[in-house]
């Protein structure tokens, strides 16, 4: 899938064609950093993006920000029009994981939103639809796994 920013600096191929997950987040910083309700990723392997290509990387900032399991967000941004691209989750022990999380609204394709499911929702400030999977925090792994959660 192409992935493109707002002002089109930011172009890349994502590592497969389809994400290995999609989901619908409503923490307070999927709202701020959307300026939203909530904001939907796009979950691919991280294989194939990272390391970064230096033309990729020269045209991407990076913000870091802690997560609630104690280890760090970075947040890949545009340094032309700011729009977020990527976020990659880090281990209290420093460890990236081995995904990606791909903002979904920069794909281009054919992408199926309505079954994803929908986290962090005991921050949710919307109605999340019924019958859709939902979690008040993250699920296990955050790659979408389909144990464990409520269905609403």
């Amino acid at each position: 899938m192409e992935v493109t920013c707002q002002c089109t600096a930011i172009t890349f191929t994502t590592p497969t064609p389809h994400p290995i997950a999609l989901y619908h987040c409503h923490c307070t910083e999927c709202r701020k950093q959307t300026a939203s309700a909530f904001g939907t990723s796009a979950v691919f392997p991280a294989a194939g993006l990272f390391p970064l290509s230096a033309g990729l990387a020269s045209k991407l900032g990076v913000w870091t920000r802690p997560t609630d399991s104690g280890g760090s967000m970075d947040c890949y941004f545009c340094r032309g029009c700011g729009v977020r691209v990527v976020h990659r989750v880090r281990g209290a022990d420093g460890v990236a994981r081995d995904t990606v999380n791909i903002k979904a609204g920069l794909l281009g394709g054919p992408l199926d939103w309505r079954g994803a499911p929908h986290i962090y929702t005991r921050s949710a400030v919307v109605e999340v639809p019924r019958g859709v999977e939902t979690w008040k925090g993250a699920p296990e792994g955050m790659v979408g796994r389909r144990t464990g959660g409520d269905t609403q």
